[in-house]
């Protein structure tokens, strides 16, 4: 075991708010509560962030609920619940599974196509809002070193 300086109260909780995998989660979160306010203003106006990552995570052809469960990282229970919330919504229904008889699969209703489109129309407002802020190398940049990062299984 290495052995290191000690280190203060005050150095910690410095440490624990800018090291760089809490700086890219509060830009995640950032970017999702700023995408939820657009889509609000677009009509979506009962949808929360968990909403809309289970959304985000939901294949185009639908997905059964097993799997969003584990691509979101909750219970099969918790996943339920949030289904039954989009359902109630119209954004999503519940058909049997064409290849299991025991499983469900979630798909896509015209209401959730219409959230597609209009959560694309948001993200690329986004990026064009951090084009403004950034310009258009340090975008490209910044797409570029997260491609290398989400690659790079090794490190």
């Amino acid at each position: 075991m290495e052995h290191t300086e000690p280190l203060t109260v005050a150095q910690l909780a410095e440490l624990r708010q800018e090291h760089i995998g809490r700086l890219l989660l509060r830009a995640n979160r950032s970017f999702s509560e700023r995408a939820l306010r657009k889509l609000r203003e677009r009509g979506h106006a009962r949808l929360s962030l968990v909403h809309t990552t289970v959304l985000a995570q939901l294949d185009i052809n639908g997905t059964q609920a097993t799997v969003l469960a584990e691509r979101v990282g909750i219970t099969k229970q918790a996943v339920g619940q949030i289904v039954s919330d989009l359902e109630r919504e119209g954004y999503i229904q519940r058909i049997p599974d064409p290849t299991d008889k025991r499983a469900t699969t979630i798909i896509f209703t015209d209401a959730g196509w219409q959230f597609l489109v209009d959560a694309y129309h948001v993200k690329k407002e986004i990026e064009a809002e951090y084009v403004a802020l950034l310009g258009e190398e340090h975008m490209q940049q910044l797409r570029s070193i997260l491609q290398i990062l989400l690659e790079d299984r090794a490190i």
